[in-house]
């Protein structure tokens, strides 16, 4: 696969590795893997967000590790490049897990994380105009996430977004919610996730998935099924990074397409738009 998207998960790819193959956690590979998709400004992340329908750009992220299963997330957070930071931040330095709006603003502020404006002004629309537009927004999505495991045999997840489309301000999507968009836990795998968040949240898919590997189930079974009843039951649309402490993963979705890459660091890393692995 060749395209600018799929030359910057390559690199992503290689600089998670090389962070892991240096012996440093899962949660800084996951970290730095999704920074370089933030910065890109290629994916709906970081600098690429896309603007809600009042024209202003809010980013929700998580983090989590699998050994004391530790976790951070922002939502609705303005005007940084790097809400996967903003995140770990939240994790390692309060006592909370989510962390929204001005107020998250103002906490990562502390840190001097980079700021990203949007130049000109937002644009403003009525309510009822705001409210019109939501119903065709259901498939634009483009979350950016990793799933990895270290040396130790910790695994950590991760996802970043600028939820969909011209949604409407104050929305938030799976993406920060854990459970939802991602979770970790060493007893039984990392799970990130894409799609239509609503849906998403409404099975707490990433949970779900977890669960089913504490079961015995593979990786590649268990997203399938999850995925599959995620359609049956509230026709939602979604797709996922799977991965265990085992090593065993799998890149599945239940979408047409799906952007993303794997690679355990021999020849090049593995790019495609579409898996069922």
């Amino acid at each position: 696969m060749t395209s600018p998207q799929a030359a910057c998960l390559r690199a992503a790819l290689q600089v998670g590795y090389h962070w892991l193959d240096r012996g440093s956690s899962a949660l800084i590979a996951v970290e730095h893997t999704i920074r370089v998709l933030e910065r890109s400004g290629l994916f709906n992340a970081g600098k690429g967000a896309r603007l809600q329908l009042d024209g202003v750009q809010r980013m929700d992220a998580s983090i989590m590790e699998g050994d004391s299963l530790r976790a951070g997330a922002v939502a609705s957070i303005e005007n940084i490049v790097h809400p996967i930071t903003a995140a770990r931040l939240v994790m390692e330095h309060t006592p909370h897990v989510l962390l929204v709006g001005p107020q998250a603003g103002r906490f990562v502020q502390h840190f001097k994380l980079e700021r990203h404006r949007l130049s000109g002004k937002p644009r403003r629309m009525s309510y009822e105009t705001t409210l019109q537009k939501i119903a065709q927004n259901r498939e634009k999505h483009g979350t950016v996430g990793a799933v990895a495991l270290d040396q130790t045999g910790t695994v950590a997840a991760g996802a970043s977004t600028g939820g969909i489309d011209r949604m409407l301000p104050g929305r938030v999507g799976d993406t920060p919610i854990i459970g939802c968009g991602v979770y970790a836990d060493n007893e039984t795998g990392a799970v990130s996730m894409t799609g239509w968040g609503e849906s998403i949240i409404r099975l707490a898919v990433a949970k779900e998935i977890c669960d089913r590997l504490v079961q015995g189930t593979t990786p590649a079974t268990a997203a399938r099924l999850v995925l599959q009843k995620l359609v049956a039951r509230i026709d939602g649309s979604a797709g996922c990074l799977v991965l265990t402490p085992q090593g065993r993963f799998t890149i599945r979705h239940s979408t047409p397409h799906m952007t993303a890459g794997w690679w355990d660091g021999k020849g090049e890393p593995t790019v495609n738009d579409k898996f069922k692995c």
